[in-house]
């Protein structure tokens, strides 16, 4: 019995869907909005990692060649892949934050 993920074409928003039978499925609908306008998504994957192993990862010097924290898109790319690496999932308004973030920054004013 797979779940599959869909998108809503009418509200964007996500939506899982459980399938009880895969010769007899039930029509799927939006769990938020209702709308029958929904296009299937790729499903992730889990790899399992051990904890040592995820932190090896972020640690590792080659990673970390195009970090510039004075860049708030650099730092946006690196907390990305900080978060996949520990298996966090930023919600779409922290996804949506980062992918605002200026291109550089100007010397802030100090206090």
């Amino acid at each position: 019995m797979p779940i599959y993920e869909y998108q809503c074409d009418a509200c964007r928003k996500r939506t899982t869907l459980f399938i009880r039978s895969i010769s007899n499925p039930e029509p799927v609908r939006c769990q938020h909005c209702g709308s029958d306008r929904l296009t299937r998504l790729m499903s992730r994957i889990a790899t399992p990692k051990s904890e040592e192993a995820r932190m090896e990862s972020l640690a590792d010097p080659s990673s970390l060649g195009d970090l510039d924290e004075s860049d708030p898109k650099s730092m946006a790319r690196f907390m990305k892949k900080m978060a996949g690496e520990m298996g966090e999932d930023f919600d779409e308004g922290m996804m949506g934050e980062l992918d605002q973030a200026p291109e550089g920054t100007e010397d802030a004013p100090s206090d």
